[in-house]
Formats: C-alpha cells, sequence, structure tokens
C-alpha cells in the first residue's frame, strides 16, 4: 500500500464525526462510534455504514481500534459496533464478548471469506508438488531467509489480527518459522515484490481482496479441516498434535454492543441489513488501493450503485 493511501485510510479513521439531518425521533443523538480497524476493506465497509446511518439523521464517530481490543471496549460502550469480524482469526475473543451478554451478533456482512497460504504461481518451478502441502517439506530453504535459515519463512498476518499458523506449523511437522508482518501493507508489498522479482514466497493472505485480480496467487492444498482437529491429537493427519489440518472455512459477521438496540433501535436495524459482497469490496478496494481513488470517493460511487438496495435498509429501519 503506498503512503498516500495509508494517509488517507489514516484521515478517514481519525475521529471523523457525521451530523446529517436530525437525528430519529424518540432515539438518543449521541455518537455512534464505529471501529476502524487497518485494512482497507473493513474502513470501507465501516464508512458505508457511516454514511447510511447519517441519512437517517445518527451522529457516527469513527474510532481507530485494534481488532482484538475492539471486543473488550464492546462491551461497556466504549464503542458501539464492529462491522467485520472474521471468525476465523478473532480466536476465543469472539466467544467471550457474546459471552459477557454485553455484545450481540447482529448478522453476517455477507462477504466469502478465504483465509489460508498463498504463494506465487512461478514458485511451482522452485518446490515441485505444489500445491500439496508436504511439498514444503522438502523446500525449506527455497522459502527461507536470513532471520529463518534453515527453516522457510511464512509471511504471517499482523500479530494484532490473530494467528494459528505457529501451532499449523507444528501440528504439520513443516521447518518453516512463522515472521507477522506489520500491516496489510506490507503483507502486499511482500506480494508485489515477489511477483516482480519473481522470488519465493508463502504467505497467510485471505480473499476478498484487490490482489487476487492482478496476481495469480495459488492456495496451498492443506489437509482437509476437520472438527476437532485443533484441539484433540487423535484427530487430523498427526496422530501427536493438534491444528493438523486446513483452516476452517469461517464467515464475516457484524457485532453491536447490547444497549445499542435499545438506545438507537432504527440504527441497529440498519446495521443489521446491511451487506456487502466480495466483488463489491473488491472494486472498491481497488479503487483506493490501486486507482488512488478517497476512501469517501469509493464510499460515494458505492452509495450511486446501489441505491435502491440501501434505501430498502432505511425505509425498513426508519
Amino acid at each position: 500500500m503506498t503512503t498516500g493511501t495509508l494517509n488517507t485510510l489514516a484521515a478517514a479513521a481519525l475521529g471523523a464525526v457525521l451530523a446529517t439531518g436530525a437525528v430519529a425521533e424518540a432515539e438518543s443523538d449521541d455518537p455512534i462510534k464505529l471501529t476502524i480497524n487497518e485494512w482497507t476493506g473493513q474502513v470501507l465497509t465501516t464508512h458505508i455504514a457511516g454514511e447510511l446511518l447519517g441519512k437517517m439523521g445518527y451522529n457516527v464517530e469513527y474510532v481507530t481500534a485494534g481488532y482484538f481490543p475492539q471486543m473488550t471496549a464492546l462491551q461497556d460502550n466504549t464503542v458501539t459496533a464492529a462491522l467485520e469480524i472474521w471468525t476465523t482469526n478473532i480466536a476465543d475473543a469472539y466467544d467471550i464478548a457474546i459471552g459477557s451478554g454485553n455484545v450481540t451478533d447482529i448478522g453476517s456482512l455477507g462477504l466469502v471469506p478465504l483465509e489460508t497460504w498463498f504463494y506465487p504461481a512461478h514458485v511451482e518451478e522452485l518446490c515441485p508438488g505444489l500445491p500439496d502441502w508436504e511439498a514444503l517439506k522438502n523446500c525449506p530453504q527455497v522459502f527461507a531467509s536470513a532471520e529463518t535459515i534453515p527453516q522457510g519463512r511464512l509471511v504471517d498476518y499482523p500479530a494484532d489480527w490473530g494467528t494459528s499458523n505457529r501451532d499449523r506449523l507444528i501440528g504439520l511437522e513443516l521447518p518453516f518459522t512463522s515472521i507477522p508482518a506489520g500491516s496489510e501493507g506490507a503483507l502486499v508489498a511482500e506480494i508485489k515484490t515477489a511477483f516482480t522479482r519473481e522470488t519465493p514466497l508463502l504467505v497467510m493472505f485471505y480473499s476478498p481482496h484487490w490482489i487476487f485480480s492482478e496476481f495469480d496467487l495459488r492456495a496451498v492444498t492443506l489437509p482437509p479441516h476437520e472438527e476437532g482437529c485443533t484441539d484433540d491429537p487423535s484427530v487430523g493427519v498427526n496422530p501427536n498434535a493438534t491444528y493438523d489440518c486446513d483452516f476452517k472455512r469461517g464467515d464475516v459477521r457484524k457485532v453491536a454492543w447490547a444497549g445499542m438496540a435499545e438506545k438507537w433501535p432504527g440504527a441497529h436495524k440498519l446495521l443489521g441489513a446491511l451487506e456487502i459482497s466480495n466483488d463489491q469490496q473488491i472494486d472498491l478496494i481497488n479503487m483506493v488501493d490501486q486507482q488512488g481513488k478517497s476512501v469517501d470517493d469509493a464510499v460515494a460511487h458505492w452509495l450511486a450503485e446501489n441505491e435502491t438496495t440501501w434505501q430498502g435498509w432505511i425505509d425498513a429501519a426508519k
């Protein structure tokens, strides 16, 4: 991600407040605080929600929050809602928040997520046998770096996103070291560099993302996911370890402070109805990360293209 893009996202995230129209009758005019995380898709989703709430007359504040810390902040209404929670990498923070009784799940965002290990297509010549995961046992040196040699390097999610890859590498007995990236932008930079220089790369990544429309990233075929493989050594390909299977295919959820439904019932209904497809989000991410458009411009594009849909959500929520 370019410095300009990061600056755009940072500017969009820092304390922006919407106050459009009159606050809905009999509802609080306190700001609804939506969390902003550091990846582009989440920023766009959240700003779409903020614009729609603004059209209904609510005050909206964007609050920059860490992915895991936001689950604690939701419990006491330090923040009001988080709109892009990937169930596959939130660990137990989601269950703890819901279990507290102070946070509620308000539905799926509509995205169909895929999270796993990817590699550039040209790496198949350097590590024969890919995409089968067992090929990685024979070529860790291909992926090694100065900090991991003789083990291979797996470029992992940023530490505050959550990851199970250290356990998975052990469970699959792969001679690789998980090295967290600093940000989504750092992950993208690793992928771009690998294709530009035709160098090896094994990277934890996700879809939907614009990167797949530009580069031939291929998924490693891991052993099929089986319920219990993350906590029962007898389940999976390694009888002596856990996490010896593929990632569980999850969902992308929306969550809110439990008091939101009473304090802002119309806003709660609107956020519950909000959905966005993979193709829509990829298009918007492309606009920001590749075309250099602002978050506001990308959101305005989505609003113009989907007015019938979002107007229906607003009418039903009033």
